[in-house]
């Protein structure tokens, strides 16, 4: 472990990131996580937002300290919750810390938690590369270091190992879903998970199939898709999946399948147990959204449906199990709805438990300086 102390000599506290991201952000941000533990030798502490961060970050290794408000949207004065956090912040005393959002809203967080500019990595004002990955950016972010810092520690190498989320199951949670399996005659059988909804579908006061939906497939084909996998796999059992707010969602789908295999358990599926089922999973099909990227993660065979988000960018990782990604255009906009049936299923025949999965080649460590902008806290 090496020595880190604080400019004015004290103890330094260990690393803090700071992201308020939905659930397939933080899946990705624990590649960074993990390389600022493995480099700072300390854990790293998280300041968030969603109750369910801590099943998906509080316990995984090099996760200390996990801070959770309700939300940023709320003005500061009026937010008793961010107060606390920012007191909370004070009192664990000065450290670096990695601004991942790095936008104006969480700046003037820190401001008042009195975390000095030099003590901070901020995402908002570092470059980006062109088609960089969110992972390879993170691990990039993950080898700067604050000013304050510098010297401090030696060059940080490529965390190669590190390029693919390293989220890690409980046995706590695959007993849970052995029992909840074996109540509904399903633990001995072939599944198929199926993720249609994600959370822009879930404003019920807004029609799922609105023109701004770009995450939206319609319930018809997904219905399709779901019949023809009952002949192209005789022997498995379908799970739609989803939380509460996606229920009408996958209640339309479950009401035009055929197949009498077709479990519609919306709800039911909290996400440790989710989890616990991916990893066990004979494969998942889902639109672009968190559940995806925690089956990547958990090597659960996957294809994604892509809309307008870029998969250079975005495209879940595995580390042993294959990805497929499936993408159409309507002219020379991408567009999930114009993708057909028969694209998603011949992505589906093409999974293979066996392929190894080629992740493209980091972008280099060093970083251009015209890509730093005044004031950032970097050198």
């Amino acid at each position: 472990m090496f020595k880190v102390t604080a400019p004015d000599g004290a103890a330094s506290a260990g690393p803090l990131i700071v992201r308020f991201g939905a659930l397939g952000d933080m899946v990705i941000l624990l590649s960074m996580v993990r390389a600022l533990y493995e480099r700072w030798g300390r854990a790293v502490d998280i300041v968030s937002s969603g109750s369910w961060n801590r099943f998906i970050i509080q316990g995984q290794p090099g996760v200390g300290r996990v801070y959770l408000i309700r939300s940023r949207a709320t003005p500061y004065l009026l937010s008793l919750d961010q107060w606390r956090l920012c007191a909370a912040l004070r009192a664990r005393g000065t450290g670096p810390v990695w601004n991942c959002d790095g936008d104006a809203r969480t700046r003037a967080l820190l401001s008042h938690a009195d975390v000095p500019a030099s003590h901070i990595v901020d995402a908002g004002r570092v470059g980006r590369f062109a088609n960089e990955h969110e992972v390879d950016r993170w691990l990039r972010l993950a080898a700067m270091t604050p000013v304050a810092y510098e010297g401090q520690l030696p060059s940080a190498s490529v965390p190669s190992h590190l390029r693919v989320p390293p989220l890690e199951i409980s046995e706590q949670w695959r007993r849970d879903a052995d029992v909840w399996l074996k109540a509904r005659r399903l633990n001995d059988k072939p599944i198929v998970l199926i993720q249609a909804g994600n959370k822009r579908t879930t404003k019920w006061w807004r029609p799922r199939d609105r023109s701004s939906n770009s995450k939206y497939w319609p319930e018809i084909k997904w219905a399709q898709v779901i019949d023809a996998l009952a002949e192209i796999e005789p022997n498995a059992e379908f799970v739609l999946c989803g939380v509460s707010s996606e229920h009408a969602l996958n209640h339309a789908i479950a009401r035009s399948v055929r197949t009498s295999r077709l479990h519609n358990l919306t709800g039911d599926l909290p996400l440790p147990r989710l989890l616990a089922i991916q990893q066990r999973a004979l494969g998942m099909i889902s639109v672009d959204t968190g559940p995806a990227h925690c089956a990547a993660a958990v090597d659960c065979p996957l294809v994604v449906l892509f809309g307008a988000a870029n998969p250079a960018m975005y495209l879940p990782r595995s580390r042993y199990s294959s990805v497929k990604c499936v993408r159409a255009f309507d002219g020379a906009v991408p567009s999930m709805r114009a993708i057909a049936v028969e694209d998603v299923l011949n992505a589906w025949v093409s999974l293979s438990r066996n392929e190894r999965p080629e992740v493209p080649n980091l972008h280099q460590l060093q970083i251009p300086s015209e890509k730093i902008a005044a004031g950032s806290g970097l050198r």
